[in-house]
């Protein structure tokens, strides 16, 4: 199951699990506005890809 980590490993602004977010394929984790400015779609960590994070509804 892939980990919703709650804060951006940038800048550690919150990341909730209805909001935009990027990873890569090893599940770092960064907010719209790192990826937007920074990171510009490459995950600092590994040289992957950035992608949006899928959304994960709360179950009830």
């Amino acid at each position: 199951m892939l980990e919703m980590k709650e804060e951006c490993e940038r800048c550690k602004a919150p990341l909730p699990s209805l909001g935009e977010a990027y990873i890569c394929s090893y599940e770092c984790s960064f907010c719209a506005a790192c990826n937007a400015t920074d990171l510009k779609g490459t995950c600092p960590n590994c040289g992957g890809e950035l992608v949006r994070r899928p959304i994960r509804k709360n179950e009830d």
